[in-house]
C-alpha cells in the first residue's frame, strides 16, 4: 500500500450511476436512481427526468428553494429514505465565495451529491528539532466511521458561520483548545476528493488549517466525539497513512498534504508529482 493507495481510494466513483441535479441552469449535485425515486414523489419540488433532477423553476430565490427542499428531505426522513439526521445545515453554492442557492439538512448533502466544505486542523509540536503530530482517534459509538483515526480537530462547515470561527468552535469541542490559542492556526490550503460512499457522492473540499502547539499543552476530548489522543512521530504518522486504512478515508488526505508541505514526502519520491496533482481533484461536471 501506498500514498497513492488512499488518494485513489478517496476518488472511486463512477458518475454513469448518477443524474446531474440542476438548480436555476447550474450542476450543484448528483442523484443516484434510488435517490431519484424518492425525489420524484415530491414534483412540486423536483422534476425527475431520465437524464437528469431538476428543481422547480418555480422556487426561485434562496428561501422558497430552501423551504421546499426542507419539506421534502424530511418526508424523506420519516419515511427512511435518509438516516443519521443531524439537524445542522449546509449551504449548497455553486463554488466556495458564491452566494448560497439554498440550504439543506447534513445528512441529506451526499445523497444529492452535492459539494460539501470542511475544516480540519494538524496539531503538532516540535521535539528536539523534529514534528511530533496529535492524533485523535474517534469515538467508538460515532455512528459516522466509529473508533477510527482523524485528523487533531476536523468539522463540516455549517451555514452562517466563517472558516476561522468554526475552526475555532471545533477546536473547543472536540479538544479544549482554548481560542486565543486556537486563533494561532495558520490556513495552508485546501485537498478535496470525489468519493462515492454508500448514502451517494461525496465532491467534497477541506480547509487545512496547522497549529504548532505549546510542547506541555495535552489536548482532552470534550464533546463525545473523541475518544483519545495521541502524541505520535511524523514516521508513525506516514506509516498508518501509507500502510494501513487507520484513518478516517479524507483524513490521510489531509496528513499526506502535512507531510509534503513539512519536506518528510519529498521531491525525489517517485510519485511526487502525482500526490501532489491527487490532492486537488475538480469537482465533477
Amino acid at each position: 500500500m501506498s500514498y497513492l493507495d488512499r488518494i485513489r481510494e478517496c476518488n472511486e466513483h463512477d458518475l454513469a450511476r448518477f443524474r446531474p441535479l440542476v438548480v436555476g441552469g447550474a450542476g450543484i449535485g448528483w442523484v443516484r436512481p434510488d435517490m431519484a425515486a424518492h425525489l420524484a414523489r415530491h414534483a412540486d419540488v423536483f422534476a425527475v427526468e431520465d437524464s437528469r433532477v431538476t428543481l422547480d423553476p418555480s422556487l426561485t430565490d434562496f428561501a422558497s428553494r430552501s423551504a421546499a427542499i426542507a419539506r421534502a428531505l424530511a418526508d424523506l426522513r420519516d419515511g427512511g429514505a435518509i438516516s443519521g439526521w443531524r439537524g445542522e445545515l449546509y449551504p449548497v453554492k455553486t463554488a466556495f465565495a458564491a452566494k448560497p442557492l439554498f440550504q439543506m439538512e447534513r445528512a441529506a448533502v451526499p445523497r444529492l451529491g452535492v459539494r460539501a466544505y470542511g475544516v480540519h486542523m494538524n496539531g503538532y509540536v516540535r521535539r528536539g528539532g523534529a514534528i511530533e503530530m496529535w492524533i485523535a482517534r474517534r469515538s467508538r459509538t460515532k455512528p459516522t466511521f466509529p473508533g477510527m483515526l482523524d485528523n487533531m480537530v476536523a468539522g463540516g462547515q455549517p451555514i452562517g458561520i466563517g472558516l476561522a470561527d468554526n475552526l475555532v468552535k471545533e477546536c473547543g469541542e472536540e479538544a479544549g483548545i482554548p481560542p486565543a490559542l486556537a486563533r494561532r492556526a495558520v490556513p495552508v490550503g485546501a485537498i478535496s476528493y470525489i468519493k462515492e460512499v454508500d448514502e451517494g457522492l461525496k465532491p467534497d473540499v477541506q480547509f487545512c488549517f496547522d497549529l504548532e502547539l505549546p510542547a506541555d499543552f495535552v489536548p482532552r476530548p470534550v464533546d463525545g466525539e473523541i475518544e483519545s489522543f495521541h502524541l505520535m512521530p511524523l514516521d508513525e504518522v506516514a506509516r498508518l497513512v501509507a500502510q494501513t486504512r487507520e484513518f478516517k478515508f479524507n483524513c490521510n488526505l489531509v496528513a499526506i498534504d502535512f507531510l509534503m508541505r513539512h519536506g518528510f514526502i519529498s521531491p525525489e519520491d517517485p510519485d511526487y508529482l502525482e500526490i501532489a496533482l491527487g490532492l486537488h481533484r475538480a469537482a465533477p461536471t
